[in-house]
């Protein structure tokens, strides 16, 4: 019939995504589990400002997502400390794999989980986290609907999550600011503090929740290009 558009087929996406809206953007392809070498990061005091932006003390509990080999978990491990907990997510078992050998290797504290996300569910516990770290990775986030509404239960009252990137388009590992807001947004995310931070080579934006969850059908997704113009 002119006029009607051909349905849209979710053949490639799994079943568990279905109900929430198709992104509207590319995905940037996992590469390297590592950002960049740990000394150049630590010699740009990358870690200690990042904790302190996001005001980690002892006793917080943070889910560091994407973890990867560990640069912030074993860090975000010492700032916690004894009183404190972290919990390693990554859907790379192999990076988790070695992260385990990493903790036993370096003996630290004895305050770090390890668990295995799904693709499209970072499967974590409820009302549990102070924070919730997204560093250098929500641009590889291929169902950002789904996974930021089945994140939303974990963080406790008054928790807070934390994303680091880059300005730059989705498939050159980085995610347009208003684009990162306009997603958030739509899962009932509200944005607290953004900030261009040149000192670690991104920005920090940090969200709490705000309102009630929506139903998956009920989310409005983002046009990139409508939202990043």
């Amino acid at each position: 019939m002119t006029g009607c558009k051909p349905a849209v087929k979710d053949d490639d996406r799994l079943e568990s995504s279905r109900a929430f809206p198709r992104p509207d953007r590319a995905v940037s392809a996992a590469t390297s589990t590592e950002f960049s070498t740990e000394a150049a990061r630590d010699r740009a005091g990358e870690a200690t400002k990042l904790m302190d932006w996001a005001d980690i003390k002892p006793g917080t509990t943070v889910a560091d997502i994407g973890a990867g080999e560990g640069y912030y978990t074993v860090r975000l491990s010492q700032r916690v400390g004894m009183k404190g907990r972290v919990l390693a997510q990554d859907i790379n078992r192999g990076a988790l794999d070695r992260l385990a050998e990493r903790i036993v290797r370096e003996r630290l504290l004895d305050n770090v989980t390890i668990s295995e996300g799904g693709y499209d569910d970072p499967r974590l516990p409820k009302g549990s986290f102070d924070r919730i770290f997204m560093v250098h990775m929500y641009h590889e986030i291929g169902e950002p609907y789904a996974l930021l509404w089945r994140m939303r239960p974990a963080l406790a009252p008054g928790g807070q999550v934390i994303v680091v990137d880059r300005d730059l388009p989705t498939n050159q590992h980085g995610i347009p600011p208003k684009l990162l807001f306009c997603e958030f947004a739509s899962v009932g995310y509200r944005l607290m503090e953004f900030a261009e931070r040149p000192e670690v080579g991104a920005y920090f934006a940090r969200f709490e929740l705000e309102g009630e969850r929506p139903a998956p059908s009920a989310i409005k997704p983002c046009k990139e290009e409508a939202v990043v113009r």
